[in-house]
């Protein structure tokens, strides 16, 4: 199948499989994005077949929806096949392997004596302190350096993968609203050049036809 257009295009997208018209025998739905008009045409690719029953030779199981890993074993590093789904209507997932188990989270802190934990409560009580800075100080190095590293692990090009706690003062929260002005401004910068970089490139390609048409 071959599939010709005079009109320029800007871009493409691909819908997956599972968003396919299978009553239709539809194989290929793809977005052409217009430079000239600035519309989005779709494009179908169908197989002609006169049976109106689902015709599995031409839908082999896809991907689905539904991951195969967690987050976090996906930031551990672990890899697993995605779990396929049918196409046919009213199928349910296929499932060539278990789904990951729900891991239980274990804080990696030292055990702490009864006697510890009464002394904190204590503390607590008297001077207004926290029982968990206390027991924070009374781990021992290594707890602590192996909970650093574990949360480390969580950290993707320097963000956390987690929501950010919210601001407890006022000065906190302008620091915070002032890193987003910041943000937004450098945001605004690259957008401006991104449009300039495409009108450059539209006025290069007018020229090349303007050439090409006197040739």
């Amino acid at each position: 199948t071959e599939y010709r257009s005079y009109n320029p295009q800007k871009g493409i997208g691909v819908m997956p499989k599972r968003g396919l018209d299978v009553s239709s025998c539809e194989i290929f739905r793809f977005y052409k994005l217009i430079t000239t008009k600035s519309l989005i045409e779709p494009i179908s690719m169908i197989v002609p077949r006169r049976s109106e029953s689902y015709q599995e030779d031409i839908y082999p199981p896809t991907a689905g929806a539904q991951p195969s890993l967690t987050a976090q074993e996906w930031l551990s590093g672990m890899n697993q096949d995605p779990i396929l789904v049918s196409l046919r209507p009213g199928s349910e997932l296929l499932r060539p392997h278990p789904l990951p188990a729900e891991r239980p989270v274990f804080h990696s802190m030292a055990p702490v004596s009864p006697r510890l934990l009464n002394q904190a409560e204590k503390l607590a009580a008297e001077d207004g302190w926290r029982s968990s800075s206390l027991l924070e100080e009374k781990t021992p190095r290594w707890a602590a350096e192996h909970r650093l590293e574990e949360k480390k692990s969580w950290l993707t090009n320097g963000f956390d993968v987690f929501e950010c706690p919210p601001p407890k003062t006022e000065n906190e929260l302008l620091q915070m609203f002032y890193r987003q002005q910041e943000e937004i401004r450098r945001l605004r910068e690259l957008l401006t050049q991104r449009e300039v970089q495409a009108k450059q490139l539209e006025l290069e390609i007018k020229n090349l036809r303007m050439g090409s048409e006197q040739l």
